[in-house]
């Protein structure tokens, strides 16, 4: 009993010991100000809060946000292939693709893939 008390110490001793190295290593200097001050999506946080903001590229985001679920969606397909009967999978794919092109025609045609304007 009285090793298993000196053992459970001595581990006790040495955690307190490495934590305590650890902190004072750890220490970091925050004499620099832009290092130490927050970095919010590339908008300096101690100019004005209201900066206007691009609405073409939210458009695009979510656009690309949009077509890139839909591209997670088809790679399922690939896989179902050897599963399922080919014409219904065939349909299947073929109208998803069809609806995700008429999206992709609507939003050209609509301007809104366009950057530069």
């Amino acid at each position: 009993m009285l090793l298993v008390s000196l053992i459970a110490i001595t581990l006790i001793l040495i955690a307190t010991l490495v934590m305590g190295l650890a902190s004072l290593l750890s220490k970091k200097d925050t004499t620099d100000r832009e290092k130490s001050s927050p970095f919010e999506c590339g908008f300096d946080p101690n100019c004005s809060s209201r900066l206007p903001f691009s609405l073409r590229f939210f458009l695009i985001a979510v656009i690309f946000l949009i077509f890139d679920v839909e591209i997670a969606l088809l790679l399922p397909l690939v896989l179902l292939l050897n599963f399922a009967a080919l014409f219904p999978w065939f349909l299947t794919t073929s109208a998803f693709l069809i609806i995700l092109l008429a999206g992709l025609y609507h939003e050209w045609h609509q301007g809104a893939l366009n950057w530069a304007n």
